[in-house]
């Protein structure tokens, strides 16, 4: 897992295919901010992005989920919400399989959490166990990008 924030992205230390992603002219956090809602895919690139506006929960209403081929960054574009996770590796623990690569935990250990505000993001890489969408003083929309990129290109 690496957090930084996009005013300061060259503090985060990301490994160069996702510094290039994150600093991709197209993808600025201005650019982000003033996009619809949907998926969008540079012409020839592995990765996505999907932008849209969620509602925040109580922890304990909220799944806990990990991937096995993709990594996920998740930029808050505005808004605020915590992220629960764990620094073990989820893959090959008891969980569902909700739909391609996304596997939901039946009975996660969560030992950390990380608050996100408006430019912050946070990496979660294959197999790293997280619990997205939670609230942080009262239920709340937050609008995000999750950039879906392939564990190849890592």
């Amino acid at each position: 897992m690496i957090a930084g924030n996009m005013k300061h992205l060259t503090l985060a230390t990301l490994p160069k295919s996702l510094y290039e992603i994150l600093s991709h002219p197209k993808f600025s956090l201005e650019k982000l901010q003033s996009l619809s809602d949907g998926k969008y895919q540079i012409e020839g690139a592995s990765w996505f992005c999907n932008v849209g506006d969620s509602q925040t929960s109580p922890a304990e209403t909220r799944h806990t989920e990990f991937h096995e081929d993709y990594l996920d960054i998740q930029l808050i574009l505005k808004g605020e919400e915590i992220i629960n996770y764990s620094l073990t590796n989820a893959i090959g623990q008891s969980a569902v399989e909700k739909k391609p690569d996304l596997y939901i935990l039946d009975n996660p250990m969560l030992t950390n959490g990380i608050l996100l505000r408006e430019g912050d993001f946070v990496t979660f890489y294959p197999g790293e166990p997280h619990q997205a969408l939670c609230m942080v003083n009262e239920p709340a929309v937050v609008r995000k990008a999750v950039f879906k990129v392939p564990k190849e290109i890592i």
